[in-house]
């Protein structure tokens, strides 16, 4: 055995789920590898996980019953006894913890010092997001920004100068109602409330953690970011792995096919099965249909949900349509509220079997992997953006909030394989907009032969760059010579 490693994920199963991966990975090097996690989120790992003889999971005690608040005051102090009881049995101590920089970094490295352990900061989250925050603290001087100018960012790729109007969204964000437009980082019971994202010449929040660890990991590759890996690594002047996408084993070999999620993760509560999804994809022509979702943990808000539904019932093209359940409601989890979140009433019959509404759960990976599906409005999530683009889907980009508006710009302006659906995301999304980026999305076949080309280097399974940053990562905790 190589010796131990400790993954510490935030909270959430965005953060969860990428962490579980790296755990199969450095598991498959050899190394012990323990998984810390606060014990609501035991739920969410499959028994498979704890199969490999080299995985671990150790629960902290969650100091919450019902909806996890993980920024109750005695989460820190759990952490910090859970950490001390396992570090003070462990001889050799672990070579490494592998912490992600949302929070537990900063909450962990005290610790981690105490007993000499040196720390990896850990980012689910991509590269260009991290690039473009230290950047624009470093040169943009936002103030200075005057309106129709763009400002490039010394070492970044010219196309991801920013406006004024960047600017302004990224730090105010959008005026949205009580679903969405919460701070950077998971909210309520998916994590700590931040800021969206660091304010006109604010220094990022990572960056004190990233000075604290001895190197940075991302859940990315070269094929998607490289330039801003290249631009962190010399910036931070440390090393920086892309070590992703942390997709499981079956994405990997379902290259080419449908991918079923139920085979990857826990089957979650829907109104349709997947076979049902399957046999309506199966009916619409190739490339044709319009997948909508915004994830578990943002949303539009109360006033936006009857504009999309106007727009997705004007436009003639087939569409998925995925709900949460607590679709507009006030607050994290619907605010505590009985009553039921939004649903379009009536859509359903007005648009017959060119739509299909799913309330809760979806199978994401099998609607992105099915050859029917030509597009993706997206809040551009991380997680979700990298599922579709190693699926070949071009996108149609609506970020609410945090590091969304950089993944976006990703898409759009560097790997041009999607458009906003407005340029001033300042403002509510109107019915029009949405109809005519539709239209606009689905029409490109030249986006889509791009998006198709981007996918297929992910053919051949994991990334062979990752790989190679995966070595690094080994040899770099290799004993010295003397």
């Amino acid at each position: 055995m190589a010796g131990e490693v400790l993954v510490l994920p935030a909270f959430g199963q965005g953060h969860l789920f990428p962490s579980m991966e790296l755990c199969k990975l450095l598991a498959s090097r050899n190394y012990k590898t323990t998984l810390v996690v606060f014990s609501f989120l035991s739920p969410s790992i499959p028994s498979s996980f704890l199969e490999h003889r080299l995985i671990q999971v150790t629960e902290i005690p969650s100091p919450f019953t019902s909806e996890p608040v993980p920024m109750h005051p005695d989460s820190k102090k759990l952490m910090h006894t859970c950490l001390e009881n396992l570090l003070s049995t462990r001889d050799p101590i672990p070579i490494c913890a592998i912490a992600d920089v949302l929070i537990i970094m900063t909450w962990t490295e005290e610790i981690f010092k105490k007993f000499n352990v040196p720390t990896i900061g850990f980012f689910t989250s991509g590269a260009c997001s991290a690039a473009m925050e230290y950047a624009t603290w470093k040169n943009a001087h936002p103030q200075g920004i005057k309106p129709g100018e763009i400002r490039l960012l010394p070492g970044l790729p010219e196309e991801m100068g920013i406006t004024e109007s960047d600017i302004k969204r990224r730090s105010l964000g959008r005026p949205h109602g009580p679903g969405g437009g919460g701070p950077r980082g998971p909210g309520g019971p998916q994590g700590p409330k931040r800021r969206m994202l660091p304010g006109p010449g604010e220094e990022p929040p990572w960056v004190d953690d990233a000075e604290g660890s001895v190197a940075l990991m991302i859940n990315t590759c070269d094929d998607i970011e490289r330039p801003f890996i290249e631009y962190l690594t010399k910036e931070i002047g440390k090393p920086v792995w892309g070590v992703g996408p942390l997709f499981s084993e079956q994405y990997w070999e379902s290259s080419g096919s449908l991918v079923r999620d139920s085979k990857i993760r826990s089957n979650r509560q829907g109104n349709v099965t997947e076979e049902k999804v399957i046999e309506w994809l199966d009916s619409k022509p190739r490339g044709s249909v319009l997948y909508v979702s915004f994830g578990s943990s943002v949303d539009l808000s109360i006033e936006e949900y009857p504009e999309l539904a106007s727009a997705l019932e004007e436009s003639t093209r087939s569409f998925i349509w995925v709900i949460p359940a607590n679709a507009g409601r006030s607050g994290p989890g619907g605010g505590g509220s009985k009553t039921e979140g939004y649903y379009p009433e009536g859509l359903d019959s007005k648009v017959g079997e060119r739509g299909l509404i799913i309330r809760g759960w979806a199978p994401q990976l099998l609607i992105l992997s099915h050859p029917s599906t030509g597009g993706f409005l997206s809040h551009c999530g991380w997680n979700s953006t990298v599922e579709a683009i190693g699926r070949g889907v071009p996108f149609l980009t609506l970020p609410l909030r945090g590091d969304q508006y950089y993944d976006a710009d990703l898409v759009v302006k560097h790997l041009k394989i999607g458009y906003r659906i407005s340029d001033d995301l300042s403002n509510m999304v109107k019915k029009d907009d949405i109809v005519k980026g539709i239209e606009r999305l689905l029409d490109d076949k030249e986006m889509k032969k791009r998006a198709e080309q981007l996918g297929a280097k992910f053919g051949n399974g994991f990334p062979q760059s990752s790989m190679a940053a995966l070595d690094d990562f080994v040899h770099f905790f290799l004993p010295k010579a003397p």
